[in-house]
């Protein structure tokens, strides 16, 4: 990500500590997820929405609805229309009618989508590892104690 980008730059003194680190949790985030991103496309010539609409498949074998996998995305349903017919037509998923709904569809992956994800899957595990290397496994519990913490208070918050 270009300096410029770096939203936690945005922030100065005057300004509240807890908008610094909410800009540096989304600097985070989105220096992370754009070198997933990146690797998705190169090592594999996918991309982050596909990959993540195969990962949603491959936690639920019985298969999912479209617009289930649209509210667990949280794109619109054209959006994951578009990447199940771009995975249709390369043999990862096959799409059929619900039995009980004529009007719906179940997507589900096929065993070339599985034995695809799997590899991407092992390679994305791999490199978050890495990305999160640069802290000590005591630091990752204690930050992932902390975040816990933090995302209680805000679902509460939210409700």
């Amino acid at each position: 990500m270009p300096m410029d980008s770096d939203l936690e730059s945005r922030a100065h003194g005057a300004q509240h500590d807890s908008l610094r680190l909410w800009l540096r949790l989304l600097t985070c985030t989105l220096l992370i997820e754009t070198e997933v991103r990146a690797r998705l496309r190169r090592d594999f010539s996918v991309t982050l929405p596909r990959f993540d609409l195969l990962a949603q498949l491959e936690r639920h074998p019985q298969g999912l609805k479209m617009g289930e996998l649209s509210r667990r995305m949280m794109v619109t349903g054209g959006s994951v229309t578009g990447l199940t017919d771009q995975l249709v037509a390369e043999g990862w998923v096959r799409r059929t009618a619900a039995p009980a709904d004529r009007r719906a569809y179940v997507v589900k992956l096929t065993a070339a989508g599985k034995r695809a994800f799997d590899k991407m899957a092992a390679a994305h595990e791999g490199w978050v590892v890495e990305l999160l290397g640069g802290l000590s496994a005591k630091e990752r519990g204690e930050l992932g104690g902390l975040l816990a913490k933090l995302k209680s208070h805000v679902n509460g918050s939210t409700s």
